[in-house]
């Protein structure tokens, strides 16, 4: 299976030109990657004041409140966020004030959608070098740059939403996780949050890792969701 993309983000686009929008979002979303979507900016600030988000896609001229407000103001709240903005201003002024602001990367529209993908791809690699690529728990490990999980010696091939799931288990081994916040995370904000697309996506991944030496195991924590543990961890049942 290919891996380039496996790698659940979700990312959270503002921008006023709803064809644009549209097609953005379209065109992420058959890469993998997890879309909400605003169309003006205090849509998007109340989003991300209330959603986890990996990066932003911001166009400036926004009605009512200016991208470049918004970016303030999210960069405020938000220090690690990755930030994109899309604009129409092309003034080297205009894309030094806009990176000023805060932003981590500045497009000029109309542009093509496929530096778009390979401009994000460069934000994360660039991300991931500030911190440790490898997640480990046990003999469970993933790379978080070469997008593959071991468990041991023994390769485990993953689904894209598996995949999203696992790291976000990961990267906070001693929480419990509700599945609201893994559906919130690792789909979008027009998942059904009553469906049992979680417990199902739990229950494949469970399979998968459990013939690891060590068994890495899923835990069920009743009433409040799932997180890293072992067989024998009080609590802990098989859905």
């Amino acid at each position: 299976m290919d891996m380039e993309e496996v790698i659940i983000i979700r990312i959270l686009i503002i921008e006023d030109e709803q064809d644009l929008l549209n097609a953005l979002a379209k065109g992420l979303r058959l890469h993998g990657y997890a879309i909400d979507t605003a169309e003006d900016g205090q849509s998007g600030i109340e989003l991300v004041t209330v959603n986890e988000y990996d990066l932003l896609i911001l166009d400036l001229n926004l009605p009512a409140m200016d991208g470049l407000e918004v970016c303030r103001k999210v960069r405020s709240l938000l220090p690690q966020l990755l930030i994109v903005m899309l604009t129409a201003r092309s003034q080297p002024n205009d894309k030094i004030f806009g990176l000023d602001q805060g932003a981590d990367d500045y497009m000029v529209k109309p542009f093509h959608f496929e530096e778009l993908l390979a401009r994000i791809r460069a934000l994360f690699r660039r991300d991931m070098r500030g911190r440790d690529p490898h997640l480990r728990y046990g003999e469970l490990l993933m790379d978080t740059t070469a997008k593959i999980v071991w468990c041991g010696t023994r390769r485990v091939e993953l689904t894209r939403k598996e995949y999203g799931i696992l790291e976000y288990l990961l990267r906070r081994p001693n929480e419990t996780i509700s599945a609201e916040l893994l559906l919130e995370h690792v789909w979008d904000m027009n998942a059904d949050p009553f469906s049992s697309t979680v417990r199902v996506h739990i229950n494949s991944l469970r399979k998968k890792l459990r013939n690891a030496k060590n068994n890495v195991y899923i835990e069920t924590v009743i009433g409040e969701g799932y997180r890293l543990g072992k067989p024998t961890a009080p609590h802990s049942m098989e859905e």
